[in-house]
C-alpha cells in the first residue's frame, strides 16, 4: 500500500523484474503485480521472522537468480507516551521496522554480493530525525535504521553495495491518515504548505537506485526544518 505499491509499479515501469512482498494484504498486492506486468511476483513474508525471509529468499534465487535493489519499506507505529507504551508494542515496532531491515539484508545481501553488486534503500522519517512526542518506539527504530545505513555502506562498499537512507516526509497514505492531527500539523509546519507526494518519492527512489556513486547518504524528502 501506499509508499510500497508507488516504488513497485516505478521499478516495473524502469524495467525491473519486480517482488512485491506483503504480509496481509494479499489482494493489494497481486493487483500491484498484475499492474507490474512481465515476471513480477508477489511473495508472502513476515519480514520480523528470519526464517520467512530466508524462504522468500529461496524463491527469489529460485525465480530469479539474481538480486540487485532491496527497498526496506515496511514499517508500523503504535503511537502512545512513553509511560503508557506497553512492553509488547515497543517489541512490535522495533521487530518490524528495526529487526526487519537487519533481517533482509543478512539474508539478501550474499545474493546482490553474487550478482556483482546492487543498492539497499533504507526508509526512514522525519521522527527519527527529530523525535516526536507520542512516538518513542517508532522514533527509536527510525533513527536507528539511519545508523543501521552508515554502518552498512562502510561494511559492504567493497562488494559494489551501496547503503542509503530516504525519509519521505508526512504522506497522506494509510498510515498517515490514520492520525488526521499529525497529518494537518505537518502540513502546516512545511515551509510549502504541502505533504509529501508518494510518486514524487518514488521517483526519486528509482533515480538513486540507478547512480553508481552515492552510498552512505541520508535523503530528506521533506519541506520542514
Amino acid at each position: 500500500r501506499g509508499l510500497g505499491r508507488e516504488v513497485a509499479l516505478a521499478l516495473g515501469r524502469a524495467g525491473y523484474r519486480v517482488i512485491v512482498n506483503y504480509l496481509k494484504e494479499e489482494a493489494q498486492a497481486l493487483e500491484v503485480v498484475r499492474s507490474i506486468g512481465g515476471d513480477a511476483i508477489a511473495v508472502k513474508a513476515d519480514v520480523g521472522e528470519m526464517v520467512e525471509v530466508k524462504e522468500m529468499s529461496r524463491r527469489i534465487e529460485k525465480e530469479f537468480g539474481r538480486l540487485d535493489v532491496l527497498v526496506n519499506n515496511a514499517g508500523i507505529t503504535r503511537d502512545s507516551l512513553l509511560l503508557r507504551l506497553s512492553e509488547s508494542d515497543w517489541d512490535l515496532v522495533i521487530r518490524t521496522n528495526l529487526k526487519g531491515c537487519f533481517n533482509t539484508v543478512k539474508v539478501f545481501a550474499p545474493m546482490m554480493i553474487s550478482s556483482g553488486g546492487g543498492h539497499i534503500v533504507n526508509i526512514s522519517s522525519y521522527s527519527g530525525l527529530r523525535g516526536k512526542e507520542g512516538q518513542v518506539a517508532y522514533s527509536a527504530s527510525k533513527a536507528a535504521v539511519l545508523g543501521f545505513t552508515f554502518s552498512l555502506a562502510k561494511e559492504l562498499g567493497k562488494d559494489n553495495i551501496r547503503v542509503n537512507a530516504v525519509l519521505p516526509g508526512y504522506m497522506p497514505t494509510d498510515m498517515g491518515k490514520s492520525a488526521g492531527k499529525a497529518m494537518e500539523k505537518a502540513e502546516r509546519q512545511s515551509l510549502l504548505g504541502r505533504l509529501s507526494d508518494p510518486k514524487e518519492v518514488s521517483g526519486f527512489i528509482i533515480w538513486l537506485v540507478q547512480t553508481e556513486g552515492i552510498t552512505g547518504q541520508v535523503f530528506m524528502l521533506d519541506s520542514r526544518i
